[in-house]
């Protein structure tokens, strides 16, 4: 049920941070500004240093309504720690099996990157539940609905090339969320959180 809940959250919100910094203070101050400003899930990527310790930490904040989850994991190694850490979801820039199956195991849901049709069917056919296309900035909004046109029943999420300017685009072609990045990485809090929030009232 854990896991149904997790999707059900993310097809509700739709939106996702991916959360990266040079420090884990840093990522972490990102991830409370971009709550602040109204984004529920998180993705704490394995490029912050200390990524587990971080996923722990928010996991175990009982009093937000967030959901943390683990980004670039490229192994599955890297998902058992994040999952033993408190990860609600994985998500990687490719596709890995071992990582499907193992995530398959523990009922955690897995959202692999993949570009081509051929990667989107491979990593279904696994048993992810969300593809993640990446790098959405190299495809335009139109290229989820041209994914979608024989494979109507993937849940197709972009991560890369994502604004408050084109979020709508693109879940009115047919994603079921998009992962955001760039825009939520400023120095200053409130900027983050306004940054946010502009996403968050532009859905």
């Amino acid at each position: 049920m854990n896991k149904l809940h997790t999707l059900q959250t993310l097809q509700d919100e739709k939106l996702v941070a991916v959360i990266r910094g040079e420090t884990s203070e840093e990522a972490e101050k990102i991830t409370e500004g971009a709550y602040a400003g109204g984004i529920k899930i998180m993705e704490i990527t394995y490029t912050v240093p200390n990524a587990s310790q971080l996923i722990e930490k928010l996991a175990g904040d009982k009093e937000r309504d967030w959901v943390i989850g683990a980004g670039t994991v490229l192994d599955e190694v890297t998902a058992r720690m994040a999952i033993l850490a408190g990860a609600r979801f994985i998500v990687a820039p490719n596709f890995n099996l071992n990582v499907a199956k193992l995530c398959n195991r523990y009922q955690i849901p897995y959202i692999p990157g993949c570009y081509t049709v051929n990667e989107v069917v491979e990593a279904m056919e696994a048993g992810a539940d969300v593809i993640k296309i990446f790098p959405g900035n190299t495809i335009s909004p139109s290229g989820i609905k041209a994914i979608k046109g024989p494979l109507p029943q993937a849940n197709i999420m972009p991560s890369g090339g994502v604004s408050a300017d084109n979020l709508n685009e693109w879940l009115e072609k047919g994603a079921v969320a998009v992962s955001v990045g760039g825009s939520l990485y400023k120095d200053d809090f409130e900027d983050i959180k306004a940054s946010a929030e502009e996403l968050v009232q532009k859905l």
